[in-house]
């Protein structure tokens, strides 16, 4: 089975001007708190949600405006971003495809598992779950620095 180190990007204030640099940009974003950790189960995280954009015309930007502006309907991001501010970071699909030999919505799910696995529950703003990945015969294993959203993992951005 190969294995592959997951690390993310230097994180983003989670503003107008940091969106729109990411229009056409497929793949997984990651919206995260300032400063608050949630207490999940088994670990703290400033991590709240994890999303993805399937194509071009759906981009990253997409997809961050309408959680940006409400219009998405998460009224949980909406309110952190209100209330506290957010930062947020992404992994382009273009760069992880070398090694994802299935589609973006499994990949989705894959981190949103490894979440579950390492956190013991769902991001506190997802409301959907991973299953389908589940179902695939992956041969291959995600290492993902999830400590890049525990308190004094922004170091390391």
């Amino acid at each position: 089975m190969n294995q592959y180190k997951i690390y993310f990007d230097k994180y983003k204030e989670f503003e107008l001007e940091n969106i729109k640099q990411l229009i056409g940009i497929c793949g997984l974003y990651f919206i995260f708190l300032k400063k608050t950790e949630i207490p999940y189960p088994f670990k703290k995280s400033r991590l709240i949600y994890i999303g993805m954009s399937e194509k071009r015309t759906n981009s990253i930007a997409k997809r961050l405006l309408v959680h940006y502006d409400g219009s998405s309907g998460n009224e949980g991001l909406l309110n952190y971003r209100k209330v506290e501010g957010l930062y947020f970071t992404y992994l382009n699909f273009e760069m992880l495809k070398q090694i994802w030999n299935f589609k973006i919505e499994d990949l989705e799910s894959y981190f949103i598992l490894g979440f579950v696995k390492e956190y013991g529950i769902y991001p506190i703003c997802n409301n959907k779950t991973g299953f389908e990945v589940l179902k695939k015969d992956l041969n291959l294993n995600l290492v993902i620095d999830w400590k890049y959203f525990e308190k004094g993992g922004l170091d390391n951005g």
